[in-house]
């Protein structure tokens, strides 16, 4: 059987409205726009503004991660004087497959870009897992959301 190759799409992002990230995975009003999501390769894309003080909740990368840092700072594993990193913008950061993140903190406001090959795994302090959040739950959300404002 002959396979389609998937088709070529284009986003303009500042036409696209902000969603508020769940609170159940993160803190402090972090917002983000939905851009791409790739079933073939389990993998979602997805901008994030977070305002100063914000972060994401305990999780852990199934899959590896690429980000782009374009504006602010974001310590990650509690940054650079805990032992992790400290991400300031212009940055980009690679996440490995298991990587564990217990906070992502950003201490001023900040924005960055990033693909997900695999899904989220928010986890409780004993690292059971909370929810997965690939790319269909990713997509479910973001559309629960313009639904709602239509």
């Amino acid at each position: 059987m002959a396979k389609m190759k998937a088709k070529e799409e284009y986003v303009q992002i500042d036409d696209m409205p902000w969603a508020p990230f769940p609170d159940a995975f993160s803190k402090g009003g972090i917002t983000w726009r939905l851009l791409y999501v790739s079933p073939e390769a389990s993998s979602w894309t997805a901008v994030f503004e977070c305002p100063e003080g914000s972060s994401f909740n305990a999780h852990f990368h199934t899959g590896p991660g690429e980000y782009f840092l374009y504006k602010g700072r974001m310590d990650v594993r509690g940054g650079k004087a805990e032992g992790g990193d400290t991400a300031l913008a212009p940055g980009y950061g690679f996440e490995s497959s298991g990587a564990r993140h217990d906070k992502t903190y950003f201490p001023v406001p900040s924005a960055f870009y990033m693909t997900f090959s695999g899904p989220l795994a928010f986890i409780n302090p004993d690292a059971s897992v909370i929810a997965n959040i690939g790319w269909e739950e990713a997509q479910g959300a973001w559309q629960a959301h313009v639904d709602a404002h239509r």
